[in-house]
């Protein structure tokens, strides 16, 4: 296989079954065939091309590592006494928000090979942001929307997530080390949930992450809104449309590593 390091030696970007069949003549001394040939290969290998995932730099994958296999363990630790002494029931939900606005992004199309379709794409600058929460195990959702992103913002939302709960359990609320997440004195967290704060730099291991993208392909790409209303009414018709189809939210949203 070509990997990353390879890349950058030989100059190439955007590998194409043309460029692989070139390399795969030099490198490993295969008669050159078709591309088509080629294409049929790495679907027999169940390789596909899509757009890769960026990850932040300072990463540590031995902490991503650790945080997964160990997940039992760090819920245990941060749950409650008397929430362990009463045996409640555990719900493991996922926490996250997101900027929409008019200044957006570009979504994925079906188009005809060699072409680059063209797609509107505002300019202006109003947004609001979605506050969105799911439980991929019971699936269902909580999300409110909101002006800004801060500690007022995350405390109405944990008020709507905590009565999302089924009654008589508790909730474990996965969330990265945003300020307003944990680290606020202000911050008001309902009793029946506990937060769980996620390895620095590691949006991977959130699945609300995923829940955005599925969002912006699908409901807020090639968008443009007249006004902070309108974006804010097309977060709540977003958000809806998604938790409306429960097996949605736990195909996005299941993880195997969330063991307890």
């Amino acid at each position: 296989m070509i990997n990353g390091p390879d890349l950058s030696k030989d100059g190439v970007v955007r590998w194409r079954c043309v460029d692989l069949v070139k390399q795969s003549s030099v490198r490993f001394c295969v008669r050159e065939v078709h591309p088509s040939t080629m294409a049929k290969w790495l679907r027999r290998l169940r390789l596909t091309k899509m757009t890769a995932r960026p990850f932040h730099p300072k990463r540590n994958k031995d902490a991503q590592k650790e945080f997964k296999e160990n997940f039992k363990t760090i819920v245990e630790a941060k749950l409650p006494g008397e929430v362990k002494q009463q045996g409640l029931p555990i719900e493991i939900w996922f926490q996250d928000e997101a900027r929409v606005g008019q200044q957006g992004t570009l979504s994925r199309v079906w188009a005809p090979i060699g072409s680059r379709p063209a797609m509107v794409r505002d300019n202006r600058r109003a947004n609001a942001y979605i506050y969105g929460a799911i439980c991929p195990c019971r699936r269902v959702g909580a999300a409110l929307v909101m002006e800004t992103a801060n500690t007022e913002a995350m405390n109405e939302h944990l008020k709507a997530i905590s009565a999302q709960v089924a009654p008589g359990a508790h909730a474990v609320l996965i969330c990265d080390g945003a300020g307003w997440h944990a680290k606020s004195k202000e911050l008001v967290v309902p009793s029946n949930v506990t937060l769980v704060t996620l390895p620095a730099y590691s949006p991977e291991l959130n699945p609300m992450e995923n829940v955005w993208e599925f969002l912006r392909d699908n409901r807020f790409g090639a968008q443009v809104w007249k006004s902070y209303k309108a974006v804010v009414d097309a977060c709540c018709n977003a958000w809806n449309w998604f938790v409306s189809d429960a097996p949605r939210i736990a195909s996005i949203g299941t993880r195997e590593w969330v063991i307890l």
